[in-house]
């Protein structure tokens, strides 16, 4: 089968090759990819920013149909279609899998990282972690539910969104246009959109953005003070430190800062608004199992849809440049079935 694997060199792009897989073992399916979306941090990992791995199969956003299980496999059955996501696996009894916080399990998989990913026509899964797609969620939308849309649902829960409040979204790609739409159609919230890209400003302004702030028009913080007073959430999806720091002085009193994007370096945190306004941070770490089975169940009933476009596989390093030279809005999916 071919797949896109990591090279040797671990400079950023991967290498399309023919790759044979291992034999399923228990508790575990294959799955015949039909499509994968490239993330933000498919490009981090084929460059070695979380650790070097090369030889490995990107990929955590695919959806595909089963078309083997292990004997001893009850949950799933040739035919079901299933999502291959970041969280691959837990180890099912730490502390973090048995309070429903399985993504901070110590000993997780990732997948596209620490085990073969989905960018690739054939995928192995752990059943018991392969979330199934419902029926009525058009597949190549369900590629982006499956780690941008569960990822923004999860940190709109984080940041205790409530009807009626508002939510900056930092970054309006394939991360934030989703943040909106949660935010605007499920949560009920009020959204103001920041991103430098004019074209990812209107379609935020599409699917609910009520306010547009473009951040090459002067401090973002002091015009959201001034427009709305403050927002009680801050969604940072943007891959840059200041973006971070810019989010902290957009919050009213009692507000959340939510750090979702991972860029390198530090964020400054003023002791004094901190303390005063009691302002709190929290990184939001992708979904459970359950998140994305909410994320999917919204997205089938319509009220979420991403922005997406597909590709071929021998595209991918073409996608990896127009992603860093920030020239896509919304999702770029390879399409395997064609």
């Amino acid at each position: 089968m071919k797949a896109a694997v990591i090279r040797d060199s671990v400079d950023g792009y991967v290498d399309i090759k023919d790759v044979t897989l291992r034999p399923i073992t228990h508790g575990e399916a294959l799955v015949k990819m039909e499509y994968c979306g490239l993330c933000h941090t498919d490009l981090h990992v084929a460059a070695g920013d979380f650790g070097k791995q090369p030889g490995r199969i990107i990929g955590h956003e695919g959806v595909g149909k089963v078309i083997q299980v292990a004997d001893d496999v009850k949950n799933l059955k040739i035919g079901d279609r299933v999502s291959i996501a970041w969280f691959f696996k837990g180890c099912g009894h730490c502390e973090y899998c048995l309070t429903g916080r399985e993504t901070l399990c110590r000993n997780v998989l990732n997948s596209g990282f620490t085990v073969d990913g989905a960018m690739a026509e054939e995928c192995i899964v752990d059943a018991n972690y392969a979330v199934k797609v419902p029926d009525g969620l058009d597949p190549v939308e369900a590629t982006s539910l499956t780690c941008a849309g569960v990822t923004m649902y999860k940190a709109l829960k984080v940041g205790e969104t409530k009807p009626g409040q508002w939510v900056e979204v930092v970054g309006a790609g394939g991360l934030g246009n989703l943040a909106v739409q949660y935010a605007h159609n499920v949560f009920g919230a009020h959204v103001v959109a920041v991103d430098g890209n004019p074209d990812k400003l209107e379609a935020a302004k599409e699917n609910g953005a009520e306010v547009l702030i473009n951040r090459h028009d002067g401090d973002v913080a002091e015009q959201i003070q001034k427009k709305v007073g403050g927002v009680n959430n801050a969604q940072v999806t943007a891959v840059t430190a200041e973006a971070f720091t810019q989010s902290v002085n957009a919050l009213r009193p009692d507000g959340k800062l939510v750090a979702v994007a991972l860029p390198q370096g530090n964020m400054e945190l003023n002791i004094a608004k901190t303390v005063l306004d009691g302002i709190s941070v929290q990184g939001s770490l992708v979904g459970t199992r359950q998140d994305l089975a909410e994320t999917f169940q919204f997205g089938a009933e319509g009220k979420v849809h991403p922005i997406v476009k597909t590709r071929r596989l021998d595209e991918v390093n073409d996608i990896i440049d127009e992603m860093k030279a920030n020239k896509i809005v919304g999702r770029m999916v390879v399409d395997f079935t064609k």
